[in-house]
């Protein structure tokens, strides 16, 4: 069967031990979470839970279901076949070498991310967008020698219709 990435928007009450039960959900049946992101939305009794998976559409559906069965599950919303707004938060401390700080400049530039730290043999780099654009900036990384990453996963909110 053929996989593809599904991203999930689960509306859940704000309370402790929401998190474990969808997380123990996934790990109890086997299945992955490739990304996951956790918020307080304008309501401060209610969270968004952010959650992207590769799986084929049979577990998807599979999951779907066994998610709206969970207590303090508001709403589970896959915005996979949906017009979404999709971003993510990486930073990336580099290398930064003298002969190649010009060339990470340049790149940080063109990827319209910023140099947010600089020490004497480093750069930290902000970088956002969607899932291609924070895989090809590292890939472009590499060479000059990633010393570590952190990431904030996939967010994501659906399109008004129509748009």
């Amino acid at each position: 069967m053929k996989t593809n990435r599904y991203v999930l928007s689960i509306l859940v009450d704000n309370e402790p031990g929401v998190l474990s039960r969808i997380a123990g959900l996934f790990s109890g049946r086997g299945f992955n979470i490739d990304s996951l992101s956790v918020a307080k939305t304008a309501e401060p009794d209610v969270s968004v839970v952010t959650i992207a998976t590769f799986c084929d559409e049979h577990i998807i559906e599979q999951i779907k279901k066994q998610l709206h069965k969970l207590i303090n599950v508001i709403t589970v919303n896959d915005l996979t076949e949906k017009q979404y707004v999709e971003r993510e938060l990486v930073l990336v401390k580099v290398h930064a070498k003298t002969e190649k700080r010009a060339e990470i400049m340049r790149i940080v530039d063109i990827f319209r991310s910023r140099i947010v730290d600089v020490g004497a043999s480093h750069f930290i780099v902000e970088v956002s967008g969607d899932s291609g654009k924070i895989k090809a900036f590292i890939e472009l990384m590499k060479p000059m020698g990633i010393i570590e990453i952190a990431s904030t996963g996939t967010i994501a909110l659906g399109r008004e219709n129509g748009k």
